[in-house]
């Protein structure tokens, strides 16, 4: 027995972002459009819209989602009323557009909503239409039920999350991911191939997130080189796909320790979460392989994602594509914990934080403080 989530309607390809503004005009004549630092790149979006009659108000998402950044937000629209709210951008523009859809209606200060640190109180209201328009292949965002927020004064990362946060409509649209630095694209690489290895072996696993994982997991592995090295487009078309598997599979199946431990990190040094998720993955899935029994189901699953990993980075050598992954993302400029601001006398805290974050709900070992340590060493 199980349920699946998801948006109303994905559209996946080529030129579908052009139809965002005709989706909008459904839900009424006002939208708020949440972009990134730049705004000439949604100036396109901007123009759209008022073509369509669309009363259209803008909003700059120049970081991740915080809580400050966020309370400024409603106090400078407030008066604007919107019919729909579209993000268009990475995963934080996303995240920040999704909160503000389900704040705006909302009477209680956002804090209020927040996990670990507000008291998770539910949403009085049904959020604003929303609809997301991914320009990075990575977070899967625009099929998620939760905002990833960042508490300065605490150094956390945490959830805004309700089921009626997934976006109404998604416009997964290549053509604009294409050209992103080598760093945005590396970072977004490993974030989707992260997203479709977790869910796969989280305890919360299910025949639908199977499906999208075992088929996503060898096209993301394959094209990852290509991404990063050559911009080619195939691969942007091929990755973009996997991370929209990535998002409907972490939607309904959960995460595990990269993840848990990407909140905690992100919090205390606010590198960017998939480079994060990047330097973890190979030492937690070497953790897993420790943690696992020869002949038990998740030793099967682990192996068969380990020969992936091989087939991909070592020409199938049994063994050493782990090591080989992290190598080459290492030449390809991933920095490691340490230079990305985790200092080692911060670990012990990490790892007492990560045990309690809900991203281990999923993971398929219990993993103690000094497991998760070593881990860090790694």
């Amino acid at each position: 027995m199980f349920s699946f989530v998801s948006p109303k309607a994905i559209h996946f390809g080529r030129g579908q972002s052009q139809n965002a503004s005709a989706s909008a005009k459904m839900y009424g004549t006002s939208v708020l459009i949440v972009h990134g630092a730049n705004a000439s790149r949604a100036e396109w979006l901007v123009t759209s819209c008022k073509n369509a009659g669309l009363t259209t108000t803008t909003f700059s998402c120049r970081n991740e989602p915080s809580l400050p950044d966020i309370e400024i937000a409603l106090e400078q629209i407030k008066g604007v009323a919107p019919d729909v709210v579209i993000g268009l951008g990475g995963g934080s523009v996303i995240d920040f557009a999704k909160a503000m859809a389900a704040l705006i209606p909302c009477e209680g200060p956002p804090i209020d909503y927040l996990e670990v640190v507000g008291s998770g109180r539910s949403l009085e209201h049904d959020p604003i239409p929303m609809i997301a328009v991914p320009t990075t292949a990575g977070t899967g965002a625009e099929v998620t039920k939760n905002a990833v927020i960042s508490v300065p004064d605490q150094g956390l990362k945490v959830s805004l999350r309700d089921p009626r946060m997934i976006p109404n409509i998604a416009f997964v649209d290549p053509d604009l991911m294409q050209g992103a630095p080598r760093r945005v694209a590396l970072a977004a690489g490993l974030d989707a191939i992260t997203q479709v290895i977790e869910p796969y072996l989280s305890t919360n696993a299910n025949p639908m997130t199977d499906a999208l994982c075992h088929s996503a997991i060898p096209i993301g592995l394959s094209v990852l080189r290509d991404l990063v090295e050559k911009d080619a487009p195939d691969a942007w078309d091929k990755m973009a796909w996997v991370s929209t598997c990535g998002g409907l599979a972490l939607a309904n199946a959960g995460l595990g320790a990269v993840h848990g431990f990407a909140g905690v990190i992100g919090g205390k040094t606010n590198a960017p979460h998939g480079e994060i998720c990047g330097a973890l993955l190979p030492a937690v899935l070497n953790a897993h392989l420790a943690n696992s029994q020869p002949e038990t189901e998740i030793r099967r699953r682990l192996d068969w994602v380990i020969g992936q990993v091989d087939t991909a980075f070592a020409e199938g050598k049994n063994g050493t594509g782990l090591s080989k992954l992290a190598v080459w993302s290492r030449h390809q400029g991933l920095r490691t914990l340490e230079q990305m601001g985790l200092k080692p006398e911060d670990h012990s805290k990490v790892a007492e934080q990560t045990l309690n974050t809900s991203s281990m709900k999923g993971n398929p070992f219990t993993m103690s403080q000094n497991q998760l340590l070593k881990v860090l060493r790694c």
